[in-house]
């Protein structure tokens, strides 16, 4: 049964009293940023409750972690700071108790419209890490490029392969993606082209934010590791595949990624999306005991994403994933990272890749949905082999719940043409 709020929440809305996701914003003709959570089509200005001296536990009691511009403060105090917070807003934004409900001065300054304020990035990220976490996802693209015979190496099934990604170059959604320059593969006896990418695609995927960080040379242990992450985003991982192919071999991915990585600007905390927590899949071999969990759980999170060719009014569905397809697990990819003795620091970023299922309708990228251009999809009457300039791309994910969702709101970007 969903729980009641004295702020009016839309039953198909992402953001009910059962979620309440952070993230950092700016209220129309302000310039400072600040934390804020959301509930139905309002933000809470987090701000405003504690300079009301609302936010009285143990953890949260004369903190100024939510006085910040970022929430990488409020990341790095953990669980504890966490949970209070969350059911301190929770009571606050109730039905049934007053403190902000019957105080029209005080509720006029907390809860502030959604169309009327800037989201931004909710953190500032001081890393950001890349996974290759999905089976299906590396089966295909391992078919697509090395041939059926042996499209996945051994390792992938031994650790969770990842790459360091630029962390300068993730933006909110809503922003622009300017179409990226580069060497493109070449034809045989050929030397490269240079010029804008032929091969713009999308990626499907989603993003665990690190709360409390480890100490460099120290590891994290698998079964501790999902109390260092605070939560997940939707994420684009742009991926310009011409640029990628020519340059991957042998130290991965460089120009074909770092040019652009889009986020939702809400956080979706672990605590919110317990209720949705499943079974991953069983891993075989089984991995070794530092990677070997007690629970090892996925979230059943369904996930779609959408293209909008410009000048068109509507936008097609391209592909319905779900967030349970991935192989590797958010506590094992933390765990595996730390390993070595590799410091995370609070707000750093760690993408699963992409998110693809078994069918082809679940794919999670344009690569594998076209199969690398050799089957091009309709849209709406028009056809897209990769990306062209004006496409809008919208990615959502929610879990539904008896009566209510639980959301992660929209990831989407426009892109346009390569700069001269």
């Amino acid at each position: 049964m969903a729980m009641k709020s004295f702020v009016e929440v839309d039953a198909d809305s992402h953001f009910p009293l059962e979620n309440l996701p952070f993230g950092v914003f700016k209220p129309s003709g302000e310039e400072l940023p600040r934390p804020g959570v959301a509930i139905g089509n309002f933000v809470l200005d987090l701000s405003v409750i504690t300079s009301a001296g609302l936010f009285n536990g143990q953890n949260l009691n004369n903190s100024n972690c939510f006085l910040q511009p970022s929430l990488n403060k409020f990341l790095a105090m953990g669980r504890p700071a966490w949970k209070e917070a969350r059911s301190t807003i929770q009571k606050l934004l109730s039905a049934d108790e007053p403190t902000l409900r019957d105080n029209e001065s005080l509720r006029e300054k907390a809860l502030l419209p959604m169309n009327k304020v800037q989201m931004l990035l909710p953190t500032v990220i001081g890393d950001y890490t890349d996974f290759f976490s999905s089976l299906h996802h590396a089966k295909n693209c391992g078919t697509i490029f090395r041939g059926p015979e042996n499209p996945i190496v051994p390792q992938w099934f031994h650790l969770p392969i990842a790459y360091h990604g630029r962390a300068s170059s993730i933006v909110v959604s809503g922003t622009d993606i300017i179409r990226p320059k580069g060497q493109g593969h070449p034809a045989p006896n050929s030397p490269p082209y240079f010029g804008p990418s032929r091969k713009l695609d999308f990626e499907l995927e989603m993003a665990a934010v690190v709360g409390p960080g480890n100490k460099l040379g120290e590891s994290v242990d698998v079964n501790d590791a999902a109390d260092h992450i605070f939560g997940l985003v939707l994420m684009n991982d742009w991926s310009a595949r011409d640029i990628q192919a020519w340059e991957y071999v042998p130290l991965g991915p460089f120009l074909g990624k770092s040019f652009g990585t889009t986020i939702s600007p809400w956080i979706v905390t672990l605590d919110a999306l317990e209720p949705f927590a499943c079974d991953a899949p069983k891993q075989e071999p089984r991995p070794l005991p530092y990677l070997s969990e007690k629970t090892s759980k996925n979230y059943d999170i369904s996930l779609e994403v959408r293209i909008k060719p410009d000048g068109h009014k509507d936008s097609s569905v391209v592909t319905k994933s779900n967030f349970n397809h991935l192989y590797w697990t958010l506590t094992q990819q933390l765990a595996h990272h730390t390993i070595n003795g590799c410091n995370l620091r609070p707000g750093d970023l760690l993408g699963t890749g992409t998110i693809s299922g078994p069918e082809p309708e679940s794919y999670g990228c344009l690569l594998e949905l076209s199969w690398n251009g050799q089957k091009p999809l309709s849209l709406n009457g028009t056809t897209r082999k990769f990306l062209e300039d004006g496409d809008e791309v919208a990615i959502t994910g929610f879990c539904k719940g008896n009566g209510f969702k639980v959301g992660f709101g929209t990831c989407s970007g426009k892109v346009v043409p390569a700069l001269v």
